[in-house]
């Protein structure tokens, strides 16, 4: 029996997740939390082999930061994200703090439940599309390697904001992280940003997957 904690700030939401699961495909959700102060608690109590966990949780911690403590304290629960946030940057980011795997909640019941059969087990799930952006990244980088600016004439510092702002990161959040001012943050991003001859976030992080930046390891 998979022993399921479902993560919503809906309680709608929530309550159909929990009729959904329940009893079905040898699924059991033990519990369920409103945001991420409180799925850490229940979690650390229940102990359950998957978390689901929705991103966007206004007024308490959010799914992102809630995963990222959830697995240093619970290493072996796996996290599943289930948002509407269809985007390459919380996708990275999701990875990069510990996610197992990360489905949108317009996908089919079938896929969820696939979806955490996987990482119940301990492999990594990827909804199809995030599996196609990954993929056309990495033969873009086999095909074409590095075709936009020099990597080498950034400092140490905007190398360092480079990779923060690929894996996801606001500039107040680095900012906050590399104890430095948000008008400083802004700065390097647009110094490196005319550097590489970008335009985009996306365009940054694509360039910093070509230069293995990500490190989701």
């Amino acid at each position: 029996m998979t022993r399921i904690l479902v993560v919503d700030d809906h309680a709608v939401v929530r309550s159909g997740l929990m009729m959904l699961l329940n009893n079905k495909h040898g699924m059991d959700v033990i519990g369920e939390a409103a945001d991420g102060n409180e799925a850490i608690e229940l979690a650390v109590k229940l102990q359950p082999d998957v978390v689901l966990m929705d991103l966007s949780m206004p007024g308490g911690m959010d799914g992102m930061t809630a995963t990222s403590e959830l697995k240093k304290q619970l290493p072996e629960t796996a996290v599943l994200i289930l948002t509407m946030h269809d985007d390459e940057e919380y996708l990275f980011r999701a990875i990069h703090v510990g996610a197992s795997g990360y489905i949108l909640k317009s996908a089919p019941h079938d896929e969820l439940m696939t979806a955490i059969q996987s990482v119940a087990k301990g492999d990594a799930y990827l909804y199809p599309t995030a599996t196609k952006k990954l993929m056309s990244e990495y033969l873009d980088k086999l095909k074409t390697g590095d075709s936009s600016g020099t990597f080498d004439s950034l400092s140490e510092r905007e190398k360092e904001i480079l990779a923060w702002i690929a894996k996801g990161y606001s500039n107040k959040e680095i900012a906050e992280h590399l104890i430095i001012s948000v008008k400083t943050v802004e700065s390097h991003k647009s110094n490196l940003m005319e550097k590489l001859s970008l335009k985009t976030r996306p365009e940054l992080v694509k360039f910093a997957m070509k230069k293995g930046l990500l490190n989701f390891e």
